[in-house]
């Protein structure tokens, strides 16, 4: 990363509402026993949450309060006032609004206030970006602490009225993949010698040639109503891309280290679904690695995802010891992830 080692101090999470597990999803939808068995073989996942009432279509959260919630809590675990932040980056697909920039709400409401801020427009790698955007800020030596912040509210695009089973493939996945949270993460250099180095974070933009993955749209008065759906998936093209792109992800980050497989004591892989993390992680081979999941109580909750595995990461971290994560974006295809080592 640098001559000026950066650090992980801590992490916070928030997740809105009470756990709904797949049963509970069928019976709002309306959908029958073939779909729930469905979803348990093919997904996998087994509980998500929702920052709207399914049974309304009433908001209950939005991104800014995961996210305020989320940071309030890591910046508390790190003993790190919110004064002492000299910069906050976050990474989302689903911004409440397009301005002003969720960032910066967020950062008014935490009292964090002239300091650089940034938003990055990303699928799941944006966790990722907000790590490389803020430890290349944090190696510089002008800043001492960043707060990194991810997550995404995707049940707003859902119609909580929508007839399920009209819809075809491409759009029904979405609503049993997904779910809704937040995360955020604490960055520092200096005198932290507990806590994990962040060794190396890549991102690289895989997408050449190759059509998206998945779309999730924007519309405006003019467009709104022009029929397209506001979020569709090519799940054939993500089976069929992803493992490689973490696979490739993997083998860069241990050949940019110097690191073997066998050294590696944890494995945060992707979290699409709880079936595709298996199959993934089984490729990516770790022999001695231990997998830090939280899909199949989350849902695939985009930007957060990265947070959850590392807030179940830190507290079991053992001292020496490795760990990889790896983080797909499958809309327009980005590739990352990240290295720490406990020291």
């Amino acid at each position: 990363m640098g001559d000026i080692p950066v650090r992980l101090l801590s992490v916070g999470t928030a997740l809105p509402g009470p756990p709904i597990d797949t049963a509970a999803l069928a019976s709002a939808f309306g959908m029958d026993q073939v779909w729930r068995q469905w979803v348990d073989t093919f997904i996998g996942t087994r509980t998500r949450h929702l920052a709207v009432d399914l049974s309304t279509g009433e908001r209950r959260e939005s991104l800014a309060d995961l996210g305020e919630r989320a940071a309030t809590q890591a910046l508390a675990r790190a003993g790190v006032s919110a004064e002492d932040v000299d910069v906050v980056v976050f990474g989302t697909a689903t911004p409440d609004t397009l301005m002003p920039a969720t960032v910066n709400v967020v950062a008014d409401r935490l009292r964090i206030d002239g300091v650089p801020t940034f938003q990055l427009q990303s699928g799941c790698s944006g966790a990722v970006q907000t790590f490389d955007v803020a430890a290349s800020l944090l190696s510089t030596g002008r800043y001492r602490t960043a707060l990194v912040i991810g997550g995404d509210v995707i049940a707003k695009h859902y119609d909580v009225k929508a007839d399920l089973t009209a819809l075809p493939p491409d759009e029904l996945v979405n609503y049993v993949l997904f779910g809704d949270g937040a995360g955020a993460a604490v960055l520092a250099v200096g005198d932290h010698p507990e806590a994990p180095v962040l060794r190396s974070v890549l991102t690289r933009l895989s997408g050449l040639g190759r059509a998206p993955g998945q779309t999730l749209r924007w519309y405006g008065l003019a467009d709104r109503d022009g029929g397209e759906a506001p979020a569709s998936e090519d799940y054939k093209a993500i089976e069929e891309h992803v493992p490689v792109l973490a696979e490739e992800t993997a083998d860069d980050l241990l050949d940019d280290l110097g690191w073997d497989r066998a050294e590696v004591g944890y494995l945060l892989p992707p979290q699409l679904s709880v079936t595709m993390t298996a199959k993934i992680t089984e490729r990516l081979a770790f022999p001695a690695a231990e997998e830090v999941s939280c899909v199949a109580e989350t849902g695939n909750n985009g930007n957060a995802l990265l947070f959850f595995q590392l807030d179940r990461l830190l507290p079991v971290m053992a001292r020496p010891s490795r760990a990889i994560a790896v983080a797909i974006e499958s809309s327009k295809w980005i590739r990352s992830g990240l290295a720490l080592e406990r020291v």
